[in-house]
């Protein structure tokens, strides 16, 4: 979504709300990225102020069962239409002849807001080392490998 923002950035008070979805190629963004917020121009600062909801394809980190997670992430950035160089931070976006391109602001807000890694429980028991079987599920029999460091140990305990 392009908005132009002539008449934000010149009206004090303005407000051009934003209310819609698009989707983005990508396998791990499984639903459209629906985006509610708007923005606005308060005292002279133009700011946007948005929510992204979306579902997020994934898979545990532990032991690898596919999983999608509902996600909703704030979206707040300051609009200018120049930058000083001490103005240089994450949340101001220059925006360039008056038009902001709302999808790629909000895509990358997303991608660095999701987790790297996700579990799909809290008390996640993985995969076993050995022979893969999966944990959650039943105990695989394997006996467990000794650190190295400690075999002298394992010796004078008769192990």
């Amino acid at each position: 979504m392009f908005a132009e923002l002539e008449s934000i950035f010149n009206n004090d008070g303005s407000v051009l709300p934003i209310d819609y979805s698009y989707t983005v190629e990508d396998d791990a963004i499984a639903t459209p990225i629906h985006v509610v917020g708007e923005i606005f121009n308060k005292t002279g600062i133009v700011s946007l102020k948005a929510k992204a909801k979306f579902d997020y394809a994934t898979q545990c980190a532990l032991c690898c069962k596919p999983l999608v997670r509902h996600a909703t992430v704030p979206i707040h950035h300051i609009l200018l239409t120049e930058m000083q160089d001490e103005d240089f931070d994450d949340l101001y976006v220059q925006v360039e002849n008056m038009r902001l391109f709302v999808d790629e602001l909000v895509t990358e807000d997303i991608w660095l807001a999701i987790p790297s890694r996700f579990l799909c429980k809290e008390d996640c028991k993985g995969l076993c080392s050995q022979c893969g079987a999966d944990l959650n599920e039943a105990e695989c029999g394997c006996k467990k490998e000794i650190d190295p460091r400690l075999a002298a140990l394992q010796q004078l305990l008769g192990e």
